[in-house]
């Protein structure tokens, strides 16, 4: 299993669901770079469970304790190793259906890969619970970027079939600050319409899924690669490191299919004395590179397998067909609390871009404009 992201700036994961503690090493930032326990507790907040019929009723404190790494509030370019405590478990709601495989999970593939010898308590290294060593790491690399100018955000374009305002509506493209809770929105009426069809999916047992959208603004031109690690391709490996990602597009997206040549060009022009594109379709990426228009990229996460309807499976253990009826405690919905894994991914994503193309240096004092 491989459990490390990231070329010049590395993020290793670990831990387990029901184990002691999950966590990350983040390696490759420079001395001297703020952490801002204030700004990292925020972020953990947006993506911690509150048990109120939107999200597990397994709530964590989620206090991160920094091991290395971090002095009086700045890195001090040795790794950053930090743990977040398994405080609220309860092994005990696997244990009478631990041999039968939960549909849509990664039961299967896990026993699998590993022989039986995985830990299988609420889904092990496979759960979401590890999302949270992800948000903590990548919320100080979201720090660094906003210290450059770079402001990465995400909200919900989509859940349950309600629909944000659409991101071109915002008006030159101001982007709200992220407020208290799980629903990042740009249109914060749509919050309650979620929340009815979320509870209204969890009364029968149920869940749903939804669509993510992330904008970057700030990037300059000329970072990412060709081929293999181009932007998209970097932040797509990020984004499907998310458990129910599962699929992603940039800019106009499959949308381009129904498109012509001419629709699907963005035209160069000169905006203030630099080279910009009138439009935007291409979400801020051309040849695997920024151009440094805003990047903009959309993900679907899918409904939480974790349902409390009864379900046809197999006993694997025993080899013969079964009905499952999930037992414990989860989310009707992911999507409200994936919007700031998402948004920490990204963020890591785009400072190891910067990293590979400008240095160590560039993560204190800037990078040149195009």
């Amino acid at each position: 299993m491989k459990n490390t992201f990231g070329n010049a700036v590395s993020m290793t994961i670990f831990g387990e669901s029901h184990g002691p503690a999950v966590g990350a090493v983040l390696d490759g930032l420079a001395a001297g770079l703020p952490v801002d326990e204030a700004v990292i507790a925020a972020a953990m907040d947006r993506r911690r469970a509150r048990g109120d019929g939107l999200s597990t009723a397994r709530t964590e404190a989620d206090a991160v304790e920094f091991l290395s790494g971090v002095y009086e509030g700045r890195t001090t370019g040795t790794a950053v190793t930090l743990m977040i405590r398994n405080l609220n478990t309860r092994s005990g709601d696997y244990a009478k259906t631990a041999d039968l495989l939960r549909p849509g999970h990664a039961d299967y593939t896990a026993y699998a890969k590993y022989e039986g010898f995985q830990d299988a308590r609420g889904g092990g290294h496979f759960s979401g619970r590890i999302t949270a060593a992800s948000v903590a790491a990548g919320t100080i690399c979201e720090t660094v970027l906003n210290g450059l100018g770079v402001k990465v955000y995400t909200h919900i374009a989509e859940c349950a079939g309600v629909q944000d305002a659409p991101l071109s509506s915002a008006a030159g493209l101001v982007m709200p600050d992220p407020q208290p809770g799980h629903f990042a929105l740009l249109d914060a009426s749509k919050e309650e319409a979620m929340q009815a069809a979320i509870r209204a999916a969890g009364s029968e047992g149920d869940s749903v899924g939804g669509i993510l959208e992330t904008i970057v603004t700030g990037l300059p031109a000329g970072i990412g690669e060709p081929w293999f690690d181009s932007v998209e391709s970097e932040l797509a490996h990020l984004m499907f490191a998310i458990p129910a990602c599962k699929g992603i597009e940039f800019g106009a997206g499959f949308g381009f299919a129904a498109m012509h040549g001419s629709e699907a060009n963005d035209p160069f022009t000169m905006r203030d004395g630099k080279i910009a594109t009138a439009t935007n379709k291409n979400g801020g990426i051309n040849g695997g590179i920024t151009n440094g228009m805003p990047i903009v990229f959309r993900t679907v996460l899918k409904p939480t397998p974790s349902i409390y309807k009864q379900q046809h499976t197999v006993d694997y253990i025993g080899r013969t067909d079964a009905e499952l009826q999930i037992k414990g405690r989860h989310d009707p919905c992911i999507v409200p609390r994936a919007a700031v894994v998402q948004n920490s991914l990204t963020a890591f994503g785009l400072l190891d871009l910067l990293t590979v193309r400008y240095g160590t240096l560039a993560q204190k004092h800037g990078f040149p404009k195009v």
